[in-house]
């Protein structure tokens, strides 16, 4: 059993619940906090992933809740490795995992948000988006010419844009919230210095080649740009019903730990129970245990 007051100083730092003043420039993004080896975060790790499976067990058996996590990050920040380490136990019946790149010519004849309403977990299930509809506050902000190819009307296209999607994904996950999914979102911050580093890891190591584009250089020459949008964003969809965790991502071991944390803590939040066996269930389990136990 993995102690809550383990999981406590992990999640607490970068749990963030109201962005109104929140400053990325802030947020250190090689921190460890208290955790200083690897060994030390591989056994913690692997006990809060015992731990996961054992909880997303109640909670397709109890077929109540849903859980969704949202990935956003810049390339090479640790999404992948991040969901397949933080998820290896899951039962795969309970899990779902949608990975959201360019829209489709169906997706831009409906509104931002509907190829991800499309891939909600159901009830008793974990979802898990890596990018998501944030995208459309992230690279379609720092992309505006993106904006032409979506179809809308130009009187739609104004100044407020922006504010105007924040508070459409606001009522979203409030809606999510209110009908039983736990949202909780994972920014995982990674500096400039340490993607420049797994860039050119992925350039020497032939079996990652397939993971390089030429085009994640050109969006690293926008950094400025995405690191205000994050920002922006952080601070416009901040809830404590759907907090953000700015997680430290330059080394991927602490970066697990604080995922696998949060996880934990939302799933643990719901008492889940298995479901209760009626006496009338009971009759007819005896009755079938008879019925077993007769066979020759």
């Amino acid at each position: 059993m993995i102690n809550p007051d383990t999981l406590r100083p992990l999640i607490s730092p970068y749990r963030i619940t109201t962005g109104k003043k929140f400053n990325l420039e802030s947020c250190k993004t090689g921190d460890t906090g208290e955790i200083k080896e690897k060994g030390e975060a591989r056994e913690i790790l692997e006990a809060g992933v015992a731990r996961i499976a054992e909880l997303q067990d109640r909670l397709y058996a109890q077929d109540q809740w849903s859980l969704l996590l949202v990935f956003q990050a810049m390339d090479a920040a640790g999404k992948d490795s991040a969901i397949k380490h933080v998820m290896s136990g899951v039962n795969p019946q309970g899990c779902q995992v949608y990975s959201f790149k360019q829209p489709s010519s169906e997706d831009l004849d409906h509104d931002f948000l509907w190829r991800c309403q499309k891939c909600l977990p159901e009830r008793g299930r974990i979802g898990v988006f890596n990018r998501s509809y944030y995208e459309e506050t992230l690279v379609v902000r720092v992309h505006p010419e993106f904006l032409s190819k979506q179809k809308l009307p130009k009187k739609l296209i104004t100044k407020s844009i922006w504010e105007d999607r924040f508070d459409a994904i606001n009522n979203f996950e409030k809606t999510l919230v209110q009908s039983g999914t736990i949202v909780r979102k994972f920014f995982l911050n990674v500096s400039k210095e340490e993607q420049k580093k797994r860039f050119l890891a992925r350039l020497d190591d032939p079996t990652k080649n397939w993971k390089f584009s030429s085009a994640d250089v050109t969006e690293r020459g926008r950094w400025k740009e995405y690191m205000a949008a994050y920002e922006d964003m952080i601070r416009h969809t901040a809830r404590e019903s759907a907090p953000w965790y700015v997680v430290p991502a330059d080394k991927k071991w602490f970066t697990r730990l604080v995922v696998m944390a949060a996880i934990i803590d939302a799933l643990e939040s719901l008492d889940l129970q298995y479901p209760t066996v009626t006496d009338s269930m009971k009759k007819d389990n005896l009755a079938a245990r008879k019925l077993l136990e007769a066979e020759k």
